[in-house]
């Protein structure tokens, strides 16, 4: 074996390794912590949830980029969280970044609770549901103006209600 070969084959298993805490379900779930307005046991949430918003809200996964039907969402409306309902952002707000989730540069007044996710190594700001303390993604400083914010979303972690008209 040539030494390029042992470094590319090193290589290839770091990149997968990352892209696998990336994706994968976290073991522990900030949503599981603190006293949240809306709460459910685990079975109750597995029950009201598909699989998928289960992973994402309850244990913090992250769905894989444009796999969302939110993403191409373009009508008048409000997301909310798909655990508890709440309204978390209009529709005005939300902006094409191009990477692959749903982005928003505004949530609506009292809608999300930000807390800080270290489990890639380095510090990023988590957003939540405020109600249900369901995970809905995390905030980056490199969006548009006016906040120069993207609420980078997980799809899953929405529903869509189109505007009444």
């Amino acid at each position: 074996m040539s030494r390029r070969s042992l470094l590319l084959g090193a290589t290839a298993t770091a990149a997968l390794g990352a892209a696998g805490l990336l994706f994968r379900p976290m073991s522990s779930s900030r949503a599981a912590e603190g006293t949240f307005e809306f709460t459910l046991t685990d079975a109750e949430w597995k029950k009201k949830l598909n699989p998928l918003s289960y992973q994402v809200l309850r244990h913090e996964y992250t769905e894989y980029p444009g796999t969302s039907e939110l993403l191409y969402e373009h009508r008048a409306g409000i997301f909310a969280c798909a655990g508890c309902d709440l309204p978390l952002f209009d529709s005005k707000t939300k902006y094409e970044s191009g990477t692959g989730w749903p982005s928003f540069y505004q949530p609506l007044d009292n809608a999300v609770g930000e807390s800080t996710d270290t489990k890639l190594g380095y510090p990023r700001t988590e957003v939540h549901c405020r109600r249900c303390g369901g995970h809905l993604g995390h905030v980056f400083d490199d969006g548009p103006q006016p906040t120069g914010l993207r609420y980078c979303m997980n799809g899953a972690a929405l529903q869509f209600h189109p505007a009444a008209g």
